[in-house]
């Protein structure tokens, strides 16, 4: 980078293009307009590029205008992890990891782990947040987590994956539905019946893995309503709605009026997994990820 080119010059361009409106971006910054505009065009004559397209009424990002906002959107995510993390562990903190899961891992793997990371590492702060798989994905991408709980078998090149525990599929019934563990034989007895889904959005591989089970018994399920939470999928269930299918380890800790049916015959299994992303350079993140593959050869 230039000499000529400060952090503040970074700052001043990411504030930009974000408003993409000059004005705004120079009242965010508290600096006046004609001195924002002569920063951001020092920077293009030191790079040698030009960032913005503009006239009287736009402002565009160029090609490389958008690929630089890209770019220091992560780099300068990394600066702040890194001064952070320095300042942690000045004031004698282990570190902070930030966590994404889905639902279901709240349920037994995250709180097991999350014990056993205190008692290795008791000064880590840790940062719990739940979002579907996709959205885990982006944010590993960008760092804004450090480690994630997902249901996919396959994420791309730059993040890494290990599965952490292999899961049963269950039948949830209203308690007053005909069927019970010992008249049933197979969800095809279910197929006049409205199931409820978690919506293909919130996870299309989880959801793939759900019409694998309809295909296994040859037909296709009268889909009455779509959720992304289980706690919607139960309450509709509870009140005759339908009927539905979920992991296993998502009946902990729910039986009001609802019962379950353990699916052991069928093919099908659902993976929880972990992943990170191989850039990120959070210094505790190697130890907790030793503290995972443990965790996963006892569960194997």
């Amino acid at each position: 980078m230039s000499n000529q080119i400060e952090l503040r010059h970074l700052n001043y361009f990411i504030a930009v293009a974000e408003e993409l409106h000059f004005r705004k971006a120079a009242e965010r910054l508290f600096i006046s307009q004609p001195g924002l505009s002569r920063q951001i065009k020092q920077m293009e004559v030191e790079l040698g590029v030009t960032l913005f397209d503009r006239n009287n009424r736009n402002v565009v990002l160029t090609k490389a205008g958008a690929y630089l906002y890209k770019e220091l959107n992560v780099s300068l995510k990394e600066l702040e992890t890194i001064l952070n993390n320095t300042k942690r562990l000045n004031d004698g903190i282990d570190g902070n990891l930030n966590f994404g899961y889905v639902g279901s891992a709240m349920q037994n793997i995250i709180p097991e782990l999350l014990i056993k990371i205190r008692s290795s590492y008791p000064n880590i702060h840790f940062s719990l947040k739940e979002m579907d798989n996709q959205k885990q994905v982006e944010n590993l991408q960008v760092q804004e987590i450090d480690l994630g709980f997902v249901r996919l078998e396959r994420v791309p090149n730059d993040l890494e994956i290990i599965p952490i525990l292999e899961d049963t599929f269950s039948l949830v019934l209203p308690n007053n539905h005909w069927l019970n563990e010992s008249n049933f034989k197979n969800i095809s007895q279910l197929k006049n019946e409205p199931f409820i889904m978690f919506d293909a959005s919130y996870s299309p591989n989880y959801y793939q893995k759900i019409m694998q089970i309809f295909d296994y018994y040859n037909f296709s399920p009268i889909i009455s309503h779509k959720t992304v939470h289980s706690t919607s999928i139960y309450k509709l269930v509870e009140h005759n709605f339908g009927i539905s299918i979920v992991p296993t380890a998502l009946q902990t800790g729910y039986t009001k009026n609802v019962k379950f049916i353990e699916l052991k015959n069928i093919p099908q299994r659902t993976i929880l997994s972990a992943i990170w992303s191989k850039k990120n350079r959070n210094p505790i993140l190697p130890k907790i990820l030793e503290i995972i593959t443990r965790y996963h050869n006892i569960l194997k």
